[in-house]
């Protein structure tokens, strides 16, 4: 088994593995970020359960930092071997004749993302992690007895300059999902017929969930 994992459709296939769970995450994530437009209350509820909740904190928590740092690094030593093969395909034909943009750029979507996490963890969880294990304080309270974490959200998009990072970062997002989706079905064995309804799930998935992310942020710019 470890030696499919270091043959390149063993790499290909963890890199699909790590998509699907990221992409699990974007969904949590966002059901529980849309909680804080339409009730600032069971937003605070939802974050503090997953702030606190030791399951999260001490064992999701360190499993999708390291899906996410595995995808990154998975993927750009993919790229590196996919340039490398596609210099020698560039002289016997015209290899963009048979692949989409999107599907030849993944390495600048896969940076401009990785600039918004550095930007992400910044804003929220190097504050988090400190408030918490650093401070030491778990209740996640206000000195007025509220819960801190919509203030502490609705604060970071006062600045319309965060806002556009924000809505860039997620226009890249859409972008990378958009060829990722089915890459990723496809390097697990997707059947044709199955490829086919999959292609299109995947490209409301990556349409939509972005665009929910942006409408939240500009919620939250507009109504601060």
């Amino acid at each position: 088994m470890s030696g499919f994992f270091k043959s390149s459709i063993g790499r290909k296939y963890a890199m699909a593995l790590s998509a699907f769970f990221l992409m699990i995450f974007l969904l949590q994530h966002f059901a529980i970020n849309i909680l804080s437009v339409f009730s600032p209350e069971a937003f605070n509820e939802a974050s503090h359960f997953m702030g606190t909740f030791w399951a999260v904190q001490y064992i999701l928590q360190p499993i999708l930092i390291f899906g996410v740092v595995y995808h990154f690094v998975m993927g750009f030593i993919l790229e590196a071997k996919n340039r490398s093969a596609r210099v020698k395909s560039y002289a016997r034909n015209n290899g963009g004749a048979n692949s989409s943009w999107m599907s030849r750029n993944m390495i600048y979507s896969g940076l401009a993302i990785l600039a918004f996490l550095i930007l992400h963890f910044i804003d929220f969880w190097i504050p988090e992690i400190n408030t918490k294990y650093i401070q030491g304080d778990m209740s996640g309270l206000l000195p007025d007895g509220d819960y801190r974490y919509y203030e502490e959200l609705t604060h970071k998009f006062v600045s319309p300059l965060r806002v556009g990072a924000y809505v860039i970062a997620f226009v890249f997002l859409s972008l990378h999902l958009m060829h990722g989706f089915s890459s990723a079905f496809q390097s697990v064995g997707a059947s044709s017929m199955r490829k086919e309804k999959l292609q299109t799930f995947g490209k409301a998935y990556a349409i939509l969930l972005p665009l929910g992310f942006i409408i939240i942020a500009l919620y939250h710019h507009f109504n601060h």
